[in-house]
């Protein structure tokens, strides 16, 4: 039986998951399998998968259900006693497995382990981003307030999920955050300091959608029902921090007046967040795009991307 299931959904992802694959069969740990859920593709992916010869790959496919039954499917058909999760278009630093499994091994009462992220283009490159979180240990306060924990960063012990559920197949968004929130409520949460996910940034992200993200803020209601009414009062930052995110991602997409209107609209949940980093400097963004305009703004946003891959160390 393998240590490790590796599981990976995948719509229409051809373009890349050979690369992703790739990440994964270089682990330094080699004591996984890897279950590539097709989740209704109309790509080739049927045949590329058959020319796989690595015998710890194994491959399903399924009518389009959604990321969340595609998830819950290799969860299913899952024979190691960690479940990892990796998006078909993110990768992993070498030594990702061997790291995260050690730290489990060594750590009876943690359930899930994440890492840093650091974020990459569409041609493997780094932008130099690097996200980080503060959800370690009794998390549950934290993760309520934001999810900040990178989903293709995630193991998490077998038991832990036979334990409270698997993802929630109805929710469309945010079913990750909703199953983390579970977890914490009954396990630790550990997170190692390192880059050792590299998520991609592409024009076919599901989370630049900040239309299909509005429409999905019910989850946050949805999450607030299976946690303790004590801390009910963290509801209004969550929706808050929500309005911040989906602000930042109508930016992303040159919708200036929506991510001001979702700005005003964290005030109003939760006013201290004036005082945020992260609403000063969203604010700032906002003002660059109202002076400058999409071309403008995209030029500054340009040379700043530039600026991080020449400060930038980590090499792909």
């Amino acid at each position: 039986m393998p240590c490790c299931s590796i599981i990976i959904p995948a719509y229409n992802a051809i373009t890349y998951l050979p690369e992703t694959l790739e990440s994964l069969l270089n682990q330094t740990f080699t004591d996984f399998e890897v279950l590539i859920v097709d989740d209704g593709s109309y790509d080739n992916i049927i045949d590329w998968a058959a020319e796989i010869k690595d015998p710890r790959v194994r491959f399903f496919s399924q009518n389009n259900k959604g990321v969340s039954a595609a998830r819950n499917l290799g969860i299913k058909q899952a024979k190691g006693e960690y479940i990892a999760f990796l998006d078909a278009d993110d990768l992993w630093e070498s030594t990702k497995l061997e790291k995260q499994l050690q730290l489990l091994k060594n750590n009876p009462s943690l359930g899930l382990v994440h890492t840093e992220m650091l974020v990459i283009d569409e041609q493997s490159k780094s932008l130099g981003r690097k996200f980080t979180s503060n959800v370690e240990g009794d998390a549950l306060k934290r993760l309520l307030e934001r999810n900040t924990i990178v989903t293709s960063s995630v193991i998490v012990r077998h038991s832990c999920l036979q334990a409270v559920g698997n993802f929630d197949e109805n929710l469309t968004s945010s079913e990750d955050w909703e199953l983390w929130v579970r977890i914490a409520s009954r396990y630790f949460i550990a997170q190692i300091k390192e880059p050792l996910v590299y998520y991609r940034q592409h024009a076919n992200n599901t989370t630049k959608n900040w239309q299909m993200l509005e429409q999905d803020l019910s989850s946050i209601e949805q999450v607030f029902q299976s946690v303790p009414q004590e801390l009910s009062y963290l509801k209004q930052r969550t929706y808050a921090y929500a309005n911040i995110y989906l602000a930042w991602k109508a930016l992303e997409t040159g919708y200036c007046e929506q991510a001001a209107y979702f700005r005003n609209q964290s005030i109003n949940h939760y006013f201290n967040i004036l005082f945020c980093a992260n609403f000063i400097r969203l604010s700032l963004a906002i003002a660059l795009l109202q002076i400058f305009g999409n071309d403008g703004f995209s030029r500054i946003k340009s040379m700043i991307y530039t600026v991080r891959r020449r400060c930038s160390t980590v090499k792909l």
